[in-house]
């Protein structure tokens, strides 16, 4: 049983590092579009604290996220939209100070979360270790968009490693929702963490590898940049595949990103500038009190639905 305590410190942290970058947004810049179509800069804060919401119900009131579920059910399409629009409605202060309330109610609710306890969620049932995992997972691409839209350049910190191991973890996950059987073998993924140190899934000797910045496999699997914009090298037709499909949140298949205009395959890591978050890194992914896993795994959903 993993200790979640880590793990929701990073979450803490990859939230404060957003909420720093909109705190002081015009409101003119607050509407600014992102690269999610349709979608602002309200709506991305607007979908993570509705998301927030979401998680906080599934902690705290199963019954009434059962009922979130049923409405979901009910509008699939939309459903997701729907909820980013409401809170985008709000004033930009409001927006914010209801963000600021969610998460911090749902910090709370999985600090004090019994041990081992799981909680429903869209896919199969989460511990609070995977839940704030998800949320960082999430609050990390999101804010990549924001980024993106107000042309800030954000240095990776080690909190990539949570979203890494995701990514590595839904290999099946994202076989499975292009309609295609995955592979059966697992693959060895080898990632440059921001300090240079390695990341490493999978068995050494496997036949297919994935290797790469951490950084841009983050940005692949969350399908915030197009794979040709990205130094992420696969060895063998099963990787290379994988790198055309990877999904780490749940949903149906998603658009991901066009290419961008510009020499291909260069990445994004070169010019992120120095590693953040302050401490070193972990051996494996950092926080969550789990070992890397071996190979890419779990057939099931992942754990967000529907990331833009």
């Amino acid at each position: 049983m993993s200790d979640p305590t880590p793990v929701i410190d990073d979450l803490r942290e990859e939230s404060e590092e957003l909420d720093r970058l909109v705190a002081g947004l015009s409101p003119d810049r607050w509407r600014l579009a992102t690269p999610a179509a349709g979608w602002t800069v309200a709506h991305q804060i607007g979908h993570l604290a509705w998301t927030d919401h979401s998680a906080l119900l599934a902690v705290t009131d199963a019954d009434g996220f059962r009922a979130l579920v049923e409405r979901a059910l009910a509008a699939p399409h939309r459903f997701t939209d729907e909820g980013a629009e409401e809170y985008a409605r709000a004033t930009p202060a409001d927006a914010l100070a209801r963000w600021r309330e969610g998460r911090a109610a749902l910090e709370k609710a999985l600090r004090e979360a019994p041990a081992g306890a799981r909680f429903p969620w869209y896919g199969p049932p989460m511990s609070a270790a995977s839940m704030a995992t998800a949320r960082l997972m999430e609050t990390w691409a999101h804010g990549q968009d924001v980024a993106d839209a107000l042309g800030v350049m954000r240095p990776p910190s080690r909190r990539l490693g949570h979203v890494a191991w995701l990514g590595v973890r839904t290999r099946d996950f994202a076989y499975g929702v292009h309609g295609l059987t995955p592979p059966a073998e697992p693959f060895r993924v080898e990632l440059a963490g921001p300090g240079g140190e390695l990341w490493a899934y999978g068995p050494e000797d496997a036949a297919q590898r994935v290797t790469g910045p951490a950084l841009d496999f983050c940005l692949l699997v969350t399908q915030r940049a197009h794979r040709t914009n990205l130094a992420l090298t696969a060895d063998g037709p099963d990787a290379d595949r994988w790198l055309d499909i990877a999904q780490a949140f749940a949903g149906p298949p998603g658009g991901g990103r066009p290419p961008a205009a510009g020499p291909s395959g260069g990445g994004r890591s070169s010019a992120a500038g120095p590693p953040g978050g302050g401490r070193p890194p972990a051996a494996g992914p950092p926080g969550g009190g789990r070992p890397p896993a071996a190979g890419p795994s779990g057939g099931g959903r992942p754990p967000e639905e529907g990331a833009r």
